[in-house]
């Protein structure tokens, strides 16, 4: 089910942009912490 981005999107303001890879590490961990949560998704 792909989603479709709709005529009323805005962008994300990002407030810190140096804190993007500890984010994408927090995710990643979170994905194998809880695998079920990611089976529904």
């Amino acid at each position: 089910m792909p989603s479709q981005p709709t005529a009323d999107f805005t962008d994300f303001k990002v407030a810190d942009l140096s804190l993007a890879a500890f984010g994408r590490k927090e995710i990643t961990l979170a994905e194998h912490e809880m695998p079920g949560l990611m089976a529904i998704r």
